[in-house]
């Protein structure tokens, strides 16, 4: 499951990754290049709750390699197309392919993880492996053949599908089970919108550096192409490293604790991001991975346990419709980069995990049913089914 996630998350880093090849390539302005990102994420937005509806009513397993596929596809028109449009129309149904991926599987990795925090860190750790090595992916294809090569980044979508029906077939009949038909335990929609608020501020920054980091680090410390991708890489390999990292502190110090902690830091590292020039530009790259990506897996188990009666459509929240709805954002950050400058454009992100972290404050862990409110749960034993 972590290795196919790695797979069809390829193809939500690829998306920014390609913007600076739109750039140079075809002109686009910022405005413009970020329209591609907003396609992506459009569409995704719209349907992510619907699967997420879906997979609590039906297991889906099907679904895994189709939406691997159809991600794949998408990404690998969206370069021979011949017009913005169809550009726009090739990316967003690589969007809906993503949206369509995330609720079952996370269902699906909760099953055969049991709930445990360190087991979910390792399946976000294969989506976040899969968004670290997208840039490299993009600059080996597009930076040799220009973007006219595309089409050859179906492969990882051709992998992830084979990858991901091997998984159904070692899970076994379990995996294909509905969740929600055996939960118990209250709905708990007033902690869950306040978590979800919190994430929807942290997606808007993710998405914000991931479509111009690039352009913004070239800028900062004069380097070309190859400083723009491993800038790129940094804010996507940093994050596959504090994935896993999240799981083990959360077992230690408690999910809720963690989360606040991380939120704090990247107020403080995405301001060195954007304020500080030269190569140290990098470090706050690094530290802003670290802080948005510590608390990835954890929004995820938090937010199930918020929802235990409605877990696809906590994990198409937390996971997928959260992730994705940054990519809303990024036309305004791009118009306003045009207007002024791109630091200028950034700088309203440095306020973004501030209000993340208010909305966490008092936030408690959730009780799994039968326990008598613990301070945190036991990290072995599986969370609220």
């Amino acid at each position: 499951m972590s290795s196919g996630h790695a797979c069809v998350d390829v193809y939500q880093g690829a998306v920014a990754a390609l913007v600076p090849y739109f750039v140079a390539e075809r002109a686009y302005s910022y405005a413009a290049a970020s329209g591609v990102v907003l396609a992506a994420s459009l569409l995704s937005s719209l349907v992510q709750p619907l699967f997420g509806v879906l997979t609590d009513r039906w297991a889906m397993p099907w679904l895994l390699p189709l939406s691997a596929l159809t991600a794949g596809a998408g990404v690998a028109l969206s370069g021979v197309t011949g017009s913005y449009a169809l550009t726009l129309a090739a990316v967003a149904v690589s969007g809906v392919g993503v949206a369509a991926y995330h609720p079952e599987a996370a269902r699906v990795a909760r099953v055969v993880s049991r709930g445990r925090h360190t087991a979910m860190g390792w399946f976000s750790f294969g989506g976040n492996a899969g968004f670290a090595l997208a840039p490299l992916l993009v600059f080996a294809v597009v930076a040799t053949g220009g973007l006219r090569a595309t089409p050859l980044l179906v492969v990882p979508a051709l992998a992830g599908a084979a990858l991901c029906a091997a998984a159904m077939r070692s899970a076994g009949p379990g995996a294909g089970s509905a969740g929600a038909s055996t939960a118990v335990g209250e709905d708990d929609w007033p902690s869950f919108l306040r978590l979800s608020g919190a994430v929807v501020c942290r997606s808007v920054v993710f998405v914000g550096l991931s479509t111009f980091v690039s352009l913004h680090v070239r800028e900062r410390t004069g380097g070309g192409e190859a400083a723009g991708t491993a800038a790129l890489f940094v804010l996507y390999a940093g994050g596959a490293v504090g994935t896993l990292a999240g799981g083990r502190l959360a077992e230690r110090y408690g999910r809720t604790a963690v989360v606040r902690r991380s939120y704090a830091l990247t107020v403080l590292a995405v301001a060195g991001l954007v304020l500080v020039p030269g190569p140290p530009v990098h470090l706050f790259v690094a530290l802003t991975s670290a802080g948005l990506y510590v608390p990835f897996s954890l929004h995820i188990t938090l937010g199930q346990d918020f929802l235990p009666r409605r877990v696809g459509t906590a994990s198409g929240v937390t996971l997928g419709l959260t992730v994705s709805v940054g990519g809303l954002a990024a036309p305004a950050l791009g118009a306003l980069a045009d207007a002024t400058s791109l630091r200028a454009a950034l700088l309203p992100l440095v306020a973004l995990p501030a209000l993340g972290r208010l909305l966490l404050c008092g936030l408690r862990e959730p009780v799994p049913p039968g326990a008598a409110a613990p301070e945190r749960v036991d990290p072995q034993e599986p969370v609220a089914r």
